[in-house]
């Protein structure tokens, strides 16, 4: 497979001055604005971390009374620490509901000229081998700039190894100064803020009365998925699908034992399909799996598990008479499940009808009728893990949480 092509940016984006990286600027060698940053971040107000104290009881971080990253693990006279953070500190210092506000956030800054995100970078590895991807991006409403290196896809590793089959690695560093302030493992910030996604279109897209969810995939992502849209609607019943019988029924336990949500075990992709209020598709598909006679009007569509060219869930002729929301539309045309309607040519560029945070600023208009398709690709953005593990790394300082070393010396 070649390398994906460099993200391209529409000249009305161009014209609204947005710092994300274009065709033009491929290594990002965009002059960062020096003005007051006029978008305040809000990703740790009351109403987006749902409490003072988190999952474990930990404190959290107050909202900051001006933008940017405070200087919370070094001082003025005392030598720079960074702050080093396992999976299970990473677990224990942020909820769903947080990483739904953070998701939303990071969302409104894309749309806001407050993000450069240059395309991210994907590794194909030799068989059975899967693949690894990078992503970078700096949001000026923090002052953070974000790293991070997640893999999938590695089936032998459990047993050959000894490690996941996917792994994640974050890298923060203050802009400011560009200094290292946190590693902390990307493993659970992945899979969170994915979740969180799906649930931020589930609020813009979905119908009022959407009661019924059908799972297309029932691994991890799929569970993520349910935990998240729990937190924005109430699901009376999930229907269920999976290539594979055993997966299928650790799913039903797994999810009725969890949220008490029942499960029904689908015996066809069709009879799953044909039950959806909201339709999630997170599998790691290699071919058109959901059919577009299947889907009843009406239906929201979250589309996970397409994030690079050569996977595939729905059959484009899904998307010719649905209303099509990217979260990036240069991400999504050339590795996500919309590139699939435009090289069919079904589609074409122009029928995209929004990115999600163009709905979520006001923008653009969300859901109009009950009876429209609605489509929310989503690839995911290094913006998303960017705001999502600033909050971690505040509620980890705000708790004394991780450990500290000495990485970089004057």
């Amino acid at each position: 497979m070649g390398r994906p092509a460099p993200q391209k940016a529409a000249s009305a984006r161009a014209r609204s001055k947005t710092i994300r990286s274009s065709a033009s600027s491929p290594n990002c060698s965009i002059a960062l604005r020096r003005r007051a940053c006029s978008l305040v971040s809000t990703i740790t107000a009351p109403e987006a971390a749902g409490h003072a104290n988190g999952p474990a009881g930990r404190p959290r971080a107050t909202p900051p009374t001006a933008v940017g990253p405070e200087p919370l693990i070094h001082g003025e006279t005392t030598p720079m620490k960074t702050l080093l953070l396992n999976k299970e500190n990473v677990g224990s210092l942020i909820s769903m509901k947080e990483v739904i506000g953070t998701v939303e956030e990071a969302y409104k800054a894309f749309n806001s000229g407050q993000v450069i995100q240059p395309a991210y970078t994907c590794i194909h590895l030799p068989a059975p081998r899967g693949e690894i991807d990078f992503k970078l991006g700096y949001c000026e409403a923090n002052e953070i700039i974000s790293m991070k290196a997640s893999s999938g896809g590695f089936p032998n590793n459990p047993t050959e190894h000894g490690v996941p089959s996917g792994m994640g690695t974050v890298l923060l560093f203050d802009a400011r100064t560009c200094a290292l302030i946190c590693v902390m493992d990307g493993s659970l910030i992945t899979g969170l803020r994915t979740g969180a996604a799906g649930a931020v279109s589930v609020k813009a897209l979905a119908r009022k009365d959407a009661k019924a969810i059908t799972s297309i995939g029932t691994g991890n992502q799929a569970r993520m998925q349910i935990r998240a849209i729990r937190e924005v609607m109430t699901i009376d019943t999930i229907h269920a699908w999976s290539h594979h019988p055993q997966t299928l029924a650790q799913y039903k336990a797994d999810i009725e034992r969890e949220f008490g949500i029942p499960v029904v075990m689908a015996r066809s992709k069709q009879d799953a399909v044909e039950q959806a209020d909201i339709l999630v598709t997170t599998t790691r598909g290699k071919g058109s799996l959901v059919e577009a006679d299947w889907v009843r009007p009406g239906t929201h569509i979250v589309a996970i598990g397409t994030d690079t060219q050569g996977k595939q869930e729905l059959e484009p002729e899904i998307f010719r008479n649905a209303k099509i929301v990217n979260d990036s539309i240069a991400q999504c045309v050339e590795k996500g499940e919309t590139w699939h309607p435009l090289h069919k040519n079904i589609i074409c560029k122009h029928d995209i009808h929004a990115e999600i945070g163009e709905i979520l600023l006001g923008k653009k208009p969300g859901r109009e009728s009950d009876d429209e398709i609605t489509i929310f690709d989503s690839t995911g953005m290094a913006i998303q893990d960017n705001t999502t593990s600033h909050l971690i790394y505040r509620n980890a300082v705000a708790s004394n949480t991780g450990t500290a070393f000495e990485f970089i010396q004057s």
